[in-house]
């Protein structure tokens, strides 16, 4: 039996700690909790994290005092999880890196209230000095119904869910398939909090973890026994070949360098025994490609306008195939600001040089593709021209002859839980995600946006295509394993079948409604508990 007293003892050590020394222990805790995101993963730090917190929150004099150590680990938190949003403040580094600090502390801090509102709401309802199981709970549920809330308010911004620190596990991320991400977070959150209960005084408080570590053994043990019925069934007739040539931002939009990224890309497309290219591809390698698919904006133009362009890239279409590229897509009339609108789109151009079918971004990134409050803020988005991005008319599927229909993304839509297939067309067969991630350098960044893309192939029972102008390029079957896969920081060309779907999902047929519901039944019963004292 583990002795509370090492437990009891930190917990009067917390209690015993002034205004400062509490702020600056949450501040040590807050970014400790975002070290549990890839790529480094170090997953028991949120077990300290979540129980220091509580025991923070229980310790302040007043809910003003815990709602303000609360903002401070959520800016904590944040600010190590998404440091590398700073490497985009570099890349054209004359005109913004003095903005690089200010804007990503200005981001954590921002960001950092959805935590002093989950710490407000809580001491709000659980008034008491001791930590219990009832508390906990409410604990979990209020965390992660923020998190959703941050999954849409102001467009949404859902990166670094708690759930998404599970993907260095395959059989952990299968409880996506069931509720998604979010019902990942709030097992997680509710589970590696329990061990706050410890340092309280309450009844029994052994039979409690032991359900928690009960629980975190079914979703593992529930994982293995879905993946051990698991197929590497793949589409016949259906060999793709993804392009990364890793080029760094600040030379992709060079108008003296732009005619040999397309070349270079050309030649990779058609570079049939890939002498020199890295390939990890999967599958029959004795197949050649069917289609070709390049990343997002791969080719530096306004290909709309390009008709002979587009015919030059025609010449890499394989025979009764397809090439799928990024590129940008003006409109033929002026809008109200003088300008023809553009859109970051995706096409799909055909053998015979004609373009078959485009989508344009529908959700655009803040400051990087669009400036919220332009007229206020007399800021310049970070992507090249002078004008914002258009906005897309939303998810859509694309069907095309030879190849099953599909659901595209362009960057960071793939990051919205729920929101990356048309509600109202019929079920694609597979997602394909063409990204960017050339801003953010060899840094976090890249490796968290690949994570999130497994967990979307996972909570939709869909394999995921990622294609990234400097990785990580991948393809991921419908549990959410890497089939294939390119390195961050790499150039070359990844061969791979297409694995087949899976059948929908509970989540794929029920959505947020899952872990909404679980959540809020979470709030009710660990309220009830909580009031019981236990």
């Amino acid at each position: 039996m583990i002795s509370l007293r090492p437990f009891v003892g930190l917990r009067r050590w917390v209690d015993g700690r002034g205004r400062w020394s509490r702020l600056l222990l949450a501040l040590v805790l807050g970014g400790l909790s975002g070290c549990v995101f890839q790529p480094l993963s170090f997953l028991p730090l949120l077990a300290v994290s979540l129980v220091g917190l509580l025991w923070i929150v229980h310790s302040s004099p007043s809910r003003r005092s815990a709602a303000f150590a609360g903002w401070v680990f959520g800016t904590s938190h944040f600010l190590v999880g998404l440091y590398w949003i700073g490497n985009a403040f570099m890349v054209h580094a004359a005109r913004h890196a003095m903005l690089a600090v200010p804007a990503v502390v200005a981001m954590a801090a921002v960001l950092g209230v959805y935590i002093a509102v989950v710490v407000w709401i809580y001491r709000r309802l659980v008034p008491g000095s001791s930590v219990t199981a009832g508390s906990v709970l409410v604990f979990s549920s209020l965390w992660v119904g923020m998190e959703w809330v941050r999954g849409w308010a102001f467009t949404g911004f859902p990166w670094n869910l708690i759930g998404n620190m599970w993907t260095v596990s395959d059989a952990m991320v299968q409880t996506a398939a069931l509720g998604g991400v979010y019902t990942l977070s709030l097992l997680t959150v509710a589970i590696f909090s329990m061990p706050a209960i410890l340092g309280s005084q309450t009844r029994h408080p052994y039979p409690t973890i032991l359900c928690g570590l009960i629980v975190l053994g079914l979703m593992y043990g529930g994982g293995l026994y879905r993946l051990s019925g698991a197929d590497n069934n793949t589409v016949p007739d259906v060999r793709l070949r993804l392009v990364q040539p890793n080029i760094p931002q600040n030379q992709k939009w060079a108008r003296d360098l732009r005619g040999a990224h397309v070349a270079a890309q050309l030649e990779a497309s058609l570079l049939m025994d890939k002498m020199g290219m890295d390939n990890t591809g999967a599958g029959n390698t004795d197949q050649p490609p069917t289609h070709i698919i390049w990343a997002e904006t791969a080719v530096p133009y306004v290909l709309s306008n390009e008709p002979d362009l587009v015919k030059l890239i025609a010449r890499a279409v394989p025979e009764n195939g397809l090439l799928i590229t990024g590129s940008l897509r003006a409109g033929a009339k002026p809008t109200d600001g003088g300008r023809p609108p553009v859109w970051n789109s995706l096409f799909v151009i055909g053998g015979d040089g004609n373009i078959l079918d485009t989508y344009d971004k529908s959700h655009l990134v803040p400051f990087g593709e669009y400036v919220p409050f332009r007229d206020i803020l007399p800021i310049a988005k970070l992507t090249a021209g002078a004008g914002s991005f258009a906005t897309g008319q939303g998810r859509r599927r694309i069907s095309l002859d030879g190849l099953p229909p599909f659901s595209p993304l362009i960057c960071y839509e793939i990051i919205f839980p729920g929101r990356v297939i048309a509600g109202d067309q019929p079920r694609p067969s597979w997602i394909l995600n063409i990204t960017n991630d050339a801003w953010y350098g060899k840094s976090d960044g890249p490796y968290q946006h690949f994570a999130m893309a497994r967990l979307r192939a996972v909570e939709e029972g869909l394999p995921v295509v990622r294609v990234a102008n400097t990785g990580i390029s991948g393809v991921i079957d419908g549990y959410g394993r890497r089939v294939a896969e390119l390195a961050l920081g790499q150039a070359g060309t990844l061969d791979s079948d297409l694995p087949v779907a899976l059948p929908a999902t509970l989540y794929a047929r029920w959505g947020n409604s899952v872990p909404l519901g679980l959540i809020i039944l979470t709030l009710i019963g660990g309220v009830f508990i909580n009031r019981r004292g236990l």
